[in-house]
């Protein structure tokens, strides 16, 4: 055999070799994940992030992952304000803290919240930690993933980091506090040690991906870029003759465009104010649901104007979301310029299962122009430019086949690329791999190099 033959026949065998003690590997761990999830915000809470989170456990427990939840007692629920401190939900064992939620619309009460239930996690994970081998936890609160970097320096339990929000950076694109203030440059130091020692990071966008790395260039081999996602097998295209929603609210005859959804700090507001002035003489009313630090102010502005061609709802209990979702013509999407890459709106994604069309109006350098221009479903609008939004509106208003048509490549986009199967078959990839060895990292990441 001549020489270079035998090296090629060794280096062919090493690289079979590694491949094959990776997807052994891969085999066991699916099996064997035994995780803690770490979040706040769990259902019968109508908070966003639950509910995705509910979503997901779902769906990680259908693949064979044990799971423990340790949440909060409701502090958003519409018919409990408190729940079985400790139950089963298909195979998922749930358990409450006994800290109830104080204030929960108030801004300190939120933050006292916090800081009472990541006390409560950390008591949690004293008695927990035995029987998982992982740990996942979120940013909600924001400061929660604090809990991860102690467990593994008490414990030695690896641990996932879901980013939903970045901060302190919001904080500091918001002007609460300023870059060199002590409490954000201490916030930064200590999620730099998170993200050193977690096993793996998850943020929900490309833009966001590049934020973290901003603050930590040497993590970039430990995140993930996975989008949130919509079940669109629960929420379906309905038409707005048959919707019962659309007619209690009398909206079955009128173009109707809706924002669902949190009225925040990180939301632009006031675009979709200025394009609702200037469609207030013509058919088009719009229709908004949900809460959140603008609501009361936009309500005032309203009231102020004179705008007959609004209506404000509460939050929607999740039962009746497939209904009020497709109670539209169209659907808005709003991201704050100031904090472009530092949130994701969540929203998006049930937009797109709903089969409508959607207006985005985000900054210039967003990444939602890609999404959005990729999916064919719908416009983006630069902050500000409340005329091109108003033009669009009339554009649909107008023309109902064209919008018929975005709704219905939007939600086949969502299918092709963010449904629940999807996105957590993405998260399983990442959790069997906080859970592998060091030595088999290593392999596998020196087999790829």
């Amino acid at each position: 055999m001549r020489l270079n033959e035998w090296i090629n026949q060794k280096f062919l065998q090493s690289i079979s070799t590694r491949l094959d003690v990776k997807n052994d590997y891969s085999l066991k761990t699916q099996q064997s994940i035994k995780l803690s999830v770490i979040t706040q915000f769990f259902p019968p809470d109508y908070a966003p992030t639950g509910q995705l989170i509910e979503e997901l456990v779902k769906q990680l427990g259908q693949q064979g992952v044990d799971i423990e939840v340790f949440t909060s007692q409701p502090g958003y629920a519409f018919q409990s304000h408190s729940a079985a401190s400790v139950e089963r939900v298909g195979g998922i064992r749930i358990q409450r803290s006994r800290t109830a939620q104080l204030w929960p619309g108030r801004i300190r009460g939120k933050a006292v919240n916090g800081v009472l239930y990541t006390l409560r996690a950390a008591l949690y994970l004293l008695r927990a930690w035995r029987r998982r081998n992982v740990l996942l936890v979120t940013t909600a609160p924001p400061f929660l993933s604090i809990i991860g970097y102690l467990a593994y320096l008490v414990f030695r339990l690896p641990y996932v980091c879901i980013i939903y929000d970045l901060y302190p950076d919001i904080a500091i694109a918001l002007g609460v506090v300023s870059k060199q203030n002590w409490l954000a440059r201490l916030w930064r130091a200590i999620n730099k040690q998170i993200w050193l020692n977690a096993k793996g990071i998850v943020v929900l966008s490309p833009a966001m991906k590049q934020q973290v790395l901003a603050n930590c260039p040497r993590v970039a081999d430990k995140i993930s870029v996975i989008h949130s996602w919509a079940n669109p097998e629960l929420i379906v295209p309905i038409a707005k003759q048959e919707n019962w929603f659309a007619w209690k609210h009398n909206l079955v005859n009128k173009f109707t465009v809706l924002y669902s959804g949190n009225m925040g700090r990180c939301h632009d507001m006031a675009t979709i104010l200025e394009a609702a002035q200037q469609l207030q003489d013509e058919p088009v009313h719009f229709v908004f649901i949900g809460g959140g630090a603008k609501r009361d102010e936009l309500i005032q502005e309203v009231n102020q104007l004179g705008l007959l061609n609004f209506t404000f709802l509460p939050y929607q209990d999740k039962q009746v979301l497939p209904y009020s979702l497709t109670a539209c013509d169209l659907s808005l999407v709003s991201v704050d310029a100031s904090t472009e890459g530092l949130v994701v709106p969540s929203k998006l994604y049930s937009a797109l299962a709903s089969g409508r069309p959607i207006a985005v109006i985000c900054s210039q350098y967003s990444y939602l122009k890609q999404l959005i221009a990729e999916a064919d479903c719908g416009s983006t609008f630069e902050n500000g430019d409340s005329h091109a939004l108003a033009q669009f509106i009339r554009l649909l208003s107008r023309d109902p086949q064209l919008g018929e048509r975005m709704g219905k490549a939007g939600r086949q986009y969502l299918r092709s690329h963010f449904t629940p199967k999807i996105i957590s078959q993405q998260y399983l990839d990442v959790l069997q791999q906080a859970i592998l060895p060091d030595g088999v990292i290593a392999m596998t990441q020196s087999h790829t190099k």
